[in-house]
């Protein structure tokens, strides 16, 4: 055999081989991908249906069915003084079912839940935001105690003084303003009137029964004024009662709200004896008045 033949041989016998595998993978099943895992959902950490308000509260509103309503709060948040609805904890439901025990909720069928029917009637001692939970120390129940006591913050007192539109700012002054408390005397019998400020910055608890003006309340004349005074500053207000009855005035002047970050206390002019003297100087006579 000579080298060509043998030559042509070793080709057709790779070629042959080539082919071979080629015909093998063509036909051969094919290996499929395996599935991808599928991740596990995770469970649903356990809810608790708690009191919460549905709306802003200020001060002295008088809770009503409307004003609450349950909202689902993690279980691991809850705090003792919370008011649940007695269910355990338990995973928040999803899709369909909570769609409808969310709207169950949110659409009332709370007007016999004995929870919520023990706040309906009490009154707001302390400010409540939309969605925070109703707690029992910063209302007020009914029977409980006298509503203006909680109201005034500790060391402090609540002192009531004669007013009317034109000692009171025109009935301008509604409750939750800042004022300073003005006594003037004097004026007559031929002696200058003088005025001092008792106290400067005081807050106006009612005027009144009233201790919440309404939103669309501009004005409110009324015959007393109810102010918050520090313990310290109860007898001065006494005091300038006392003088007020034996012909001195006492009036109120409003404050703006950017001023109610001022000092607060009792102001600096000193008591009047209501006595006075010229004085000439320099050609210029002015009247000075003495006090005591």
């Amino acid at each position: 055999m000579n080298a060509a033949r043998l030559f042509i041989l070793v080709i057709a016998a790779i070629a042959a081989i080539v082919l071979a595998f080629v015909v093998r993978g063509a036909f051969a099943p094919k290996k499929t991908a395996p599935a991808p895992a599928v991740a596990e959902a995770p469970a649903s950490a356990p809810v608790a249906r708690v009191l919460v308000a549905k709306r802003d509260l200020p001060v002295g509103a008088r809770l009503v069915a409307a004003d609450m309503g349950w909202q689902e709060w993690p279980a691991s948040g809850l705090n003792p003084a919370y008011v649940t609805d007695g269910a355990p904890p338990a995973p928040k439901e999803t899709g369909a079912a909570g769609a409808v025990k969310e709207a169950a909720t949110a659409a009332g069928g709370l007007m016999g839940d004995p929870a919520l029917q023990g706040f309906v009637g009490a009154v707001v001692r302390e400010a409540f935001f939309a969605g925070e939970p109703i707690v029992a120390r910063k209302t007020l129940k009914a029977g409980e105690g006298n509503f203006m006591s909680v109201v005034v913050r500790p060391g402090h007192r609540a002192m009531a003084i004669p007013v009317s539109a034109d000692s009171a700012a025109g009935g301008f002054i509604l409750p939750g303003d800042r004022v300073d408390l003005l006594l003037s005397k004097g004026g007559d019998s031929g002696k200058a009137a003088v005025t001092r400020t008792v106290l400067r910055n005081i807050r106006v608890l009612a005027i009144d029964q009233t201790a919440k003006a309404e939103p669309e309340a501009k004005a409110l004349v009324g015959g007393v004024a109810t102010l918050e005074v520090a313990a310290s500053e109860a007898e001065v207000v006494a005091g300038a009662q006392a003088q007020a009855k034996s012909g001195a005035f006492l009036s109120l002047a409003l404050r703006s709200y950017a001023d109610a970050g001022g000092p607060t206390g009792r102001g600096s002019g000193a008591a009047a004896s209501g006595e006075s003297v010229r004085v000439w100087r320099a050609g210029q006579v002015s009247e000075v008045v003495v006090t005591q």
